[in-house]
């Protein structure tokens, strides 16, 4: 098999099945209590700080130094809150089309914004990937392979607001499954330049660091003390973390 193909096909399997895993969460929640949820929500957004803190923003900073780093995640911030109007206008317009008045449920919003932070932060690991494989098969191999494991909380972090907000269960799975498709792209990107800019590849990084950072403050945490507020979910942020920090420290 041709390796440019072999190396796409191989970066986006590793994307979709590491997401798909989390996103398949969707098909467990069955009416569960807002106790639950609010728990739920705040376990996703602490894997989300520790995924960005102690992976994401590090190695930003080691591959391409604290400027590229820095540099990428206000970049990644202006994009989310420009993203974030864009779902706002479109929203308005269908209603006016429909003539109704109803809003974008705040999870559903959470979740399409959580999604499109997560596929940003595929493209590098994608680039990761390829570039791997441009060097030695077995080096690409096991990277996917640790992407793959590494996708999953993420995917879980997507579904939970996507299903508070009502979501169909398939159309999560389906969401979740293209938001791994851009680590095959990067894959493809990674294999045919080979040794890519680390400069770029920092700020890419920082970007989709700052993206998912700034939606796990501003929409994920808030979005839990609306539903609840108790010790429960509070433990369910600080368990996140503590989750995140293995996941991060095991693969």
């Amino acid at each position: 098999m041709n390796h440019i193909l072999y190396t796409s096909i191989i970066g986006t399997a590793a994307g979709i099945i590491g997401t798909g895993l989390g996103g398949a969460i969707g098909f467990l929640l069955n009416n569960p209590s807002r106790r639950f949820l609010s728990a739920l929500l705040n376990f996703s957004a602490g894997l989300m700080i520790a995924v960005v803190c102690f992976d994401l923003l590090p190695e930003a900073y080691e591959i391409g130094g604290f400027t590229a780093g820095v540099t990428g995640v206000v970049l990644g911030v202006v994009m989310i809150i420009v993203c974030d109007g864009i779902l706002v206008r479109w929203q308005r317009r269908i209603n006016r089309e429909k003539r109704t008045t109803a809003p974008l449920s705040q999870y559903t919003k959470t979740g399409i914004l959580l999604g499109i932070g997560i596929a940003l932060h595929n493209f590098p690991e994608g680039l990761a990937i390829g570039s791997g494989f441009s060097a030695m098969e077995s080096y690409g191999l096991g990277l996917s392979l640790v992407i793959a494991f590494h996708d999953v909380p993420e995917g879980i972090a997507m579904a939970a607001p996507l299903r508070i907000g009502g979501v169909g269960k398939v159309r999560i799975l389906l969401a979740t499954v293209a938001a791994g498709v851009p680590t095959g792209i990067g894959a493809l990107v990674g294999y045919l330049l080979g040794g890519i800019s680390p400069f770029f590849i920092a700020i890419c990084l920082g970007f989709a660091g700052g993206a998912m950072l700034y939606i796990t403050c501003i929409e994920l945490i808030p979005s839990a003390l609306d539903l609840y507020r108790g010790i429960i979910p509070g433990l369910g942020l600080v368990t996140g973390v503590i989750a995140g920090m293995l996941i991060t420290s095991i693969i």
